[in-house]
């Protein structure tokens, strides 16, 4: 044997076929899974999406041939996740909560569970590598695919969660997994991609934060940069930086979403040369490859999952604060969310994003 291995199952084609391949190869496999949210937008006597994530992990265990636990970690995730995804957009910030969960809450319950099970490592369906660097850290490096590389929501793991992690789908593309899933019979071989927040089964976010919020979600002013007022929005919880649609502004011109302000309830509106930034601001950073950021130092940086990244200069530095300017400038960058530093496809490191800096 090549050691235990606590694989993360959340009943998907990925993480089913992660158990497959390290059993296959030699691993003692365990698979957990997480259960971390109440779905309360299932209709009565209906499955929920957790009962059907769990009893299709289940399912998928009990075909490889491999024992099958499962984490309540619907507390803790409330807390750290859930609760600050929900007081981010009312402050006017767009979070991304895989950002936050996956190393305070996935990867720290894998590996206190982990712990208690004996286990070597973890491992989960994320597509990304973890390699080991010359300077003796750990670091992700991108997936082979890059239409699926999910190192993006993944920067802020620590040495000790990458020295104890595999990723076995970092060579892999999506097609590959699902026939792979298909040949070896896997029960879930054609099952959908998950959604993309978790823990909102309807993908609905704004109706899921008007149940769940603690104060009302008011309606406010649209105004331009002098504070002339436009008309009338929604709510901020509806709106985020460099956004154009929905807006319902008849303005003889395309118009976007500049700034929100959540102190004064205001959505600020300009043209396309309003959302564009030479550089921004960030907090709360995480290195990888690297054990500290440089003034200086030049990295691609992606301001969100889907940017393509963009070359910038580390130019101020503090204990946990950092300026980051562009080579050239970058369109909607948007406070909550990261931004991720990469040498070439190794992860540097990143932080989140305050603001956006002329």
């Amino acid at each position: 044997m090549k050691g235990k291995v606590l694989v993360g199952m959340s009943g998907g084609v990925d993480s089913s076929v992660v158990a497959l391949l390290l059993k296959e190869q030699g691993y003692d496999v365990i698979g957990a899974t997480m259960v971390h949210y109440d779905d309360f937008t299932c209709k009565k006597g209906d499955k929920s999406a957790t009962d059907k994530m769990i009893e299709d992990a289940k399912r998928v265990a009990d075909y490889i041939g491999v024992p099958h636990y499962c984490m309540d970690m619907k507390e803790t995730f409330k807390d750290k996740v859930i609760d600050n995804f929900i007081s981010e957009y009312m402050e006017g910030r767009t979070p991304n909560p895989c950002v936050v969960c996956n190393p305070n809450i996935k990867w720290n319950a894998m590996l206190n569970y982990g712990k208690k099970l004996g286990v070597d490592y973890l491992a989960t369906g994320h597509y990304a590598n973890v390699v080991k660097l010359d300077n003796g850290r750990y670091a992700l490096s991108c997936a082979n695919s890059g239409m699926k590389d999910q190192t993006y929501a993944l920067y802020g793991l620590t040495q000790e969660q990458l020295s104890k992690t595999l990723m076995p789908l970092g060579n892999y593309n999506k097609d590959q997994v699902r026939e792979i899933a298909r040949i070896k019979g896997i029960p879930v071989a054609s099952k959908p991609d998950s959604m993309e927040i978790c823990f909102i089964p309807d993908n609905d976010h704004i109706s899921y934060i008007c149940r769940n919020a603690n104060k009302e979600i008011s309606k406010g002013n649209f105004v331009d940069k002098d504070g002339k007022v436009l008309g009338e929005h929604k709510g901020i919880i509806n709106y985020t930086v460099g956004q154009r649609k929905g807006l319902n502004l008849a303005l003889g011109k395309p118009v976007f979403v500049t700034a929100i302000k959540s102190d004064t309830n205001e959505i600020v509106i300009g043209d396309g040369a309003d959302i564009m930034a030479n550089a921004l601001e960030c907090v709360n950073l995480k290195t990888q490859s690297i054990e500290n950021f440089r003034e200086g130092m030049i990295v691609d940086a992606k301001i969100r999952y889907n940017h393509k990244g963009s070359k910038a200069c580390v130019e101020k530095l503090t204990e946990d604060t950092m300026v980051l300017r562009f080579l050239e400038p970058v369109r909607a960058v948007t406070p909550g969310q990261a931004v991720v530093m990469y040498d070439s496809n190794i992860v540097v490191g990143g932080g989140t994003i305050v603001k956006a800096i002329d």
